[in-house]
């Protein structure tokens, strides 16, 4: 069982191997020597056809290898392979949907077809003709659910569950096993579709071990809450090392969340010997000590903490020695934030019994207990205590310490900017992330203070600060219609307010955004120089990610807010698959369509199974293990935007409301299919024969889920109930990523009662971020390659342009000048070769050995001769400069 998000899940355990397949491509086969084996050469050519049928390919020195591998082996490397690529596609689960032949059998007409469905459910008599063709010894039950189905009127060749209710049935039900095909015979005619975007060459790894730390030192090293997807990689990570040899553990690990987690590993019962020592030198906060606690306890996170497990003598006076290196008044402050669980804290620590060795832990702690001293047998020691600091008193016999927030506060409403912003300067990072406030409240006179603030404090902030801030306040020079808000904590439901700020004036904008970006760069500016660097254009659409610890596990890492084209001949096919646990779940994949100005045109789900350019594969309202329930849809661009569509907002519900943490596993996904093997343009109203049938996108039977046409899989959890993966803009042929949950209660849901709230989610999300409120990946790559090498490479168009920088062009100039036509003629591979850092959407480029590369489709790029990046490694890369 592994753990992703905050659910089991059936899938197999993630291993240190499938994380290196995903993150690196490399796959490590047992050691071999000697020539090739001829008769090796059968069995490696039948391992190259799975891989492609996945979407994958074997590099020569890694074909190689396995020529010289031993039959036994290779049987068991390759059945390992092709299950961690199936597991990393969806294709490990049974993909059967409702109508066997979708889309080709799928019924014209759900309304007729809802009708005959309650006529047998209601009417139908057991040893009777049957109500709908008056046929005798047709009608027989089905199993569990005792519906009383006619042979002749739901054929089971065309349905895999029960045809009046939809659940799933007994897999040795007759009526299911007279229905069941041949599944060869399936593969044999199921339409191909050409190689997938994501297509990647699989590379021989060296040695699994180092490789392991190379990217468990990569997690480390992020400054932000990483997402679901690398914190399961990171678990796995780590479980495949000994808690006793921790020499590689960097000195330092900047992301508090990624820290909690490793320090929950080392100090996992039993303590190992020489854990405690790693811990006290890695932990430098109260909210450290906090997340290590509830990282040991089981909890991933600070909301919903479980109960706090018990705590060793040693690493108890450990992490109280922690704490009482901090001042009195900041970690009372820190513990504020999160009383009742510092409360909790303490009956573990019992800071009280050691008063007199860290008296100003205890005395911290008698603060937010609001101890009366003259009753704690420590009394006098944390009274004396207690008078010897600043900003500490006691009053009536208890510790009273003034929040910072509050002085803030009131400076605000008294309108003392520079009282504001003095008290901030030691909370930089609360003070960029109040800097709209600020400036909006800053009269003419107080601007130059603010924005001094702001330059002092991005110097020393995280990249996620920095560059959250930079995305907001570059937008502020224009009113909005709707503001967005993601709370605090694992939820993924944003609030959608109106917008009643006015726009700050635009010299006071273009100020505050160039003091970021002049942190930005000079950030970039001090990392090691390169020759030359290559951008790609096309990466302007991909936001950078930086605020993801609610990110969907997904095979292609997106960030909200990206967008991505849907390339022309090409059609989608969604898929959700699910398997329920306790209860029934009955997951419901749809399509809400709206026009220009987002009013509700058009829906396919389970109420509407053909729409003009969509096609629905029916309503499964069943996922029993080990098979769960699959549904799909079809959709053709160019029909739905024919039909007077805009925008196709993606969603699934969970009709039953349960919510995605409660079931056994819900994933879903999309992929891209040759415009010829679809059948989502049919026109409504067919009925599935004639042109339609002959159109059909299985070629009359093939598989619905086709490995190697998936381009994006991505887990559903959370304790949402409705979640919008995606919107597509029809006219522009481009998907924009959200990755957002829709608060919605009640229960039955369904797109027709929450159609006006899909609307509401997209349109305001859509706004934020085509208005620029999230820095892309195209930015900040102009950004770090006009920093660090004089000539840079853009590819535009597939082709590839050069850029030089000019003499007296500043780094900013020439950053932005990178985004326009304005370079210095055309280059080639050759060039490209040299370039020691690439930002590129597909790793298809040459690069010098040890370029560090950032691809959103690794293609044929090597992590043994490349430094692969991770999306969320590119702002990492701007960590504050040491003072």
């Amino acid at each position: 069982m592994v753990v992703v998000g905050t659910r089991e899940t059936q899938a197999s355990p993630v291993t240190r191997a499938r994380v290196l397949l995903r993150r690196r491509g490399a796959v490590y086969p047992p050691a071999a020597g000697g020539s090739p084996d001829p008769a090796a050469e059968p069995g490696v050519r039948l391992l190259e056809a799975d891989l492609v049928d996945r979407g994958w390919l074997l590099s020569p020195a890694l074909r190689d290898t396995l020529l010289r591998v031993g039959p036994t082996e290779l049987v068991g490397l390759g059945s390992a392979l092709v299950a961690d690529c199936d597991a990393l596609l969806g294709a490990d689960r049974p993909h059967v949907p409702l109508f066997r032949r979708f889309p080709r059998s799928v019924p014209s007409d759900t309304g007729a077809f809802f009708v005959d469905r309650v006529l047998a459910a209601w009417f139908q008599s057991p040893e009777q003709a049957c109500v709908l063709c008056a046929r005798e010894a047709t009608v027989s039950p089905v199993s569990p659910c005792a519906h009383l189905v006619c042979r002749a009127c739901f054929d089971p060749a065309e349905f895999s569950a029960c045809p009046v209710c939809h659940r799933r049935l007994d897999p040795a039900d007759p009526y299911l096993r007279a229905g069941e095909p041949d599944e060869a015979a399936v593969r044999r005619s199921g339409a191909r579709t050409g190689g997938p975007q994501r297509l990647r060459v699989l590379h021989l790894g060296r040695d699994e071990t180092a490789d392991g730390r190379t990217e468990l030192a990569a997690l480390l090293a992020r400054p932000g809450a990483l997402p679901p997807g690398d914190v399961a990689d990171l678990t796995a990570l780590l479980a495949a090392e000994e808690r006793g040899e921790v020499s590689w553990l960097p000195a330092r690990i900047p992301g508090r969340e990624t820290k909690a987690r490793v320090l929950g590993w080392l100090l996992a019962d039993p303590v190992p010997a020489g854990a405690v020592p790693v811990a006290d030198r890695l932990v430098d906060t109260a909210t450290d000590v906090l997340r290590l606690l509830v990282a040991r306890s089981g909890g991933d996170s600070l909301v919903g903490r479980p109960r706090l497990a018990p705590v060793p003598r040693a690493l108890r006076r450990a992490l109280l020695a922690a704490l009482d290196r901090i001042h009195p008044a900041r970690l009372v402050e820190d513990m504020r934030r999160h009383r009742r669980a510092w409360i909790a804290v303490g009956e573990r620590l019992h800071p009280g019994e050691y008063a007199g060795r860290y008296p100003r832990a205890a005395l911290a702690f008698a603060a937010i207990r609001q101890t009366d001293l003259g009753a704690h047998p420590a009394g006098r020691v944390l009274d004396a205590t207690a008078r010897g600091l600043a900003e500490v008193e006691v009053r009536d016999g208890r510790v009273v310490v003034a929040g910072r927030g509050r002085v803030v506060e009131q400076a605000l409403a008294t309108g003392d900017v520079a009282a504001a912003v003095a008290t901030l300067r030691d909370r930089p990072g609360e003070l960029l992330r109040r800097a709209d406030h600020l400036l909006r409240v800053a009269d003419t006179a107080e601007r130059e203070p603010v924005l001094a603030g702001l330059a002092e404090a991005a110097r020393s902030t995280a990249p996620a600060v920095l560059l959250s801030a930079l995305g907001e306040l570059r937008t502020r020079a224009v009113p909005h219609r709707l503001r967005v808000f993601f709370p605090a904590g694992r939820t993924t439901a944003p609030h959608v307010v109106d917008d009643g700020r006015a726009p700050l004036p635009a010299d006071l904008v273009d100020a505050a955004v160039r003091v970021l970006e002049d942190e930005v760069l000079r950030r970039a500016a001090a990392l090691p120089p390169v020759d030359r660097a290559v951008v790609d254009a096309e990466l302007e659409g991909l936001v950078a990610p930086f605020a993801e610890r609610t990110a969907a596990r997904a095979l292609v890492t997106l960030a909200r807010g990206s967008v991505l084209p849907v390339p022309a001949g090409r059609h989608l096919r969604l898929f959700c698959h699910w398997t329920e646990s306790a209860q029934r779940v009955d997951l419901d994949l749809s399509v809400a369509v709206y026009d220009d100005s987002w009013r509700h045109v058009a829906t396919c789900d389970y109420t509407s199974l053909r729409v003009p350019g969509a096609v629905h594969s029916g309503d499964l309202t069943s996922a029993p293990a080990p098979r769960g329930a699959s549904e799909f849809i079809d959709l053709d661009v160019e029909t739905l935007a024919a039909a007077g569509g805009r925008y196709a907002v993606v969603a699934v519900l969970s009709y039953n409301d349960v919510p995605f943490t409660e079931m056994a596993e819900a994933f879903a996904g999309f992929m891209l299919r040759a415009a010829g093997a679809d059948a989502a343009n049919a026109e409504a109203g067919s009925d599935g024969g004639g042109e339609e049938e002959r159109a059909g996108s299985d070629g009359g039977g093939g598989e619905a889920f086709d490995a190697r046409a998936v381009e994006q899989r991505f887990d559903l959890t959370g304790p949402g109930r409705v979640t919008i993966p995606f919107v597509v803009d029809l006219a522009e042929r481009t998907m924009r990523w959200l990755d957002v949950d829709a608060l919605v209660t009640g229960t039955d849901h369904a797109v027709h009662r929450h159609h006006d709230r899909f609307a509401v989610v997209a349109d305001a999300l859509t706004e934020s971020f085509a208005a620029g409120a999230r820095v892309t990946l195209g930015q900040l790559g102009r950004w770090i390659a006009a920093a660090r090498a004089p000539e840079v490479l853009v590819r535009r168009d597939e082709e590839v342009w050069s850029y030089r920088r000019r003499a007296g062009e500043s780094v900013a100039s020439f950053a932005a000048r990178l985004a326009t036509a304005d370079g210095d003629g055309r280059a080639g591979a050759a060039e490209a070769a040299t370039a020691g850092v690439q930002f590129l959407l597909r790793g298809d480029l040459p690069a010098p050995p040890g370029a560090q590369v950032y691809a959103l489709h690794p293609a044929r790029l090597d992590a043994d001769a490349v430094r692969l990046l991770a999306a969320a490694d590119v702002p990492a890369l701007l960590a504050p400069l040491a003072p």
